[in-house]
């Protein structure tokens, strides 16, 4: 790590202390990345971690969550103009601000990404169905995609063709985290399976409501497929960032893709309990992954 003043070391660690902490379905400033970029990818991912928890506090009224999450926002905009931290933040979520602060200016990360992924978070509060896929990217959009190009930008990356690829890879890791979390996202009043495609399959909320703990109908299955289809056309177009950064880089998005790629074929084969069951990554797909690492050119 970076020979820093010991306010914002601590910073970054209560970054990274909270990286470590949560469960995800992709590396988050693993050792294969280059040490210089862990603590920034760090405040990124746990800057993106309280808003969405933000977002997610279900018993706090909507309007409330989205105040909170505009003060988040705030604070980051206030922290980002002062040139230098005066004492020592106390706080858990100020310690985060200071060290995304500190990576925002030191490395000219664009303000803009930021904004996007709070409106995202803000989304989530309102919105709870999507009627077509373009209004689905565009959350993806917002909500996934600035992840990927700040990760870029902090590893030196300026490069649109890298940014689109990024950007189908980063919506396709959302895409699956939804399917992922089909139960558990209607059990909270959420449902990310477009209007249009439930419409073409012939699929209906009022068969999830008759059997909320049994397999789902032919339909739903039907519209999970079309789903699990769309994604994996996603992750095709986002296999080319993996190649097309330097370094180390390079094996932490590989990793990702594959991860990414190995969820979704579990859910391909749940779609039927997805109503009940969450798929999820265990210690018998590490070798399955770290396999198709190794013969990631001979991949299709």
């Amino acid at each position: 790590m970076a020979l820093w003043p010991e306010p914002l070391t601590r910073a970054y660690a209560a970054c990274e202390a909270l990286a470590r902490s949560h469960y995800e379905n992709f590396p988050v400033a693993s050792q294969l990345l280059p040490a210089p970029m862990r603590p920034h990818v760090a405040a990124v991912y746990a800057f993106a971690r309280v808003a969405d928890d933000i977002a997610d506090e279900g018993s706090a009224p909507a309007s409330d969550r989205l105040a909170q999450l505009n003060a988040w926002r705030r604070r980051l905009h206030a922290a980002v103009t002062v040139e230098s931290a005066e004492g020592a933040p106390h706080e858990h979520e100020d310690l985060i601000v200071a060290a995304l602060a500190h990576s925002i200016r030191s490395l000219d990360l664009p303000m803009a990404l930021f904004d996007d992924l709070v409106s995202a978070f803000g989304q989530d509060t309102m919105t709870t169905r999507y009627a077509s896929w373009s209004d689905v990217f565009d959350y993806c959009r917002r909500s996934a995609n600035p992840v990927g190009r700040l990760v870029l930008r902090i590893a030196g990356h300026r490069d649109e063709a890298l940014d689109r690829s990024s950007d189908a890879l980063c919506t396709a890791l959302q895409l699956a985290n939804f399917w992922q979390d089909f139960g558990r996202d209607w059990r909270s009043g959420r449902l990310y399976v477009p209007r249009d495609v439930q419409a073409a399959s012939g699929a209906s909320e009022r068969d999830l409501v008759a059997v909320p703990a049994g397999p789902l109908s032919a339909a739903w299955t039907s519209a999970l497929a079309q789903c699990v289809a769309v994604t994996r056309e996603q992750f095709a177009a986002g296999r080319a960032v993996c190649d097309g950064v330097r370094g180390r880089l390079r094996y932490e998005l590989r990793l990702t893709w594959l991860g990414g790629q190995r969820i979704l074929e579990r859910v391909d084969r749940a779609r039927r309990e997805l109503l009940t069951y969450r798929p999820t990554l265990g210690g018998g797909d590490v070798p399955v992954i770290l396999w198709r690492a190794l013969r990631w050119s001979a991949h299709v």
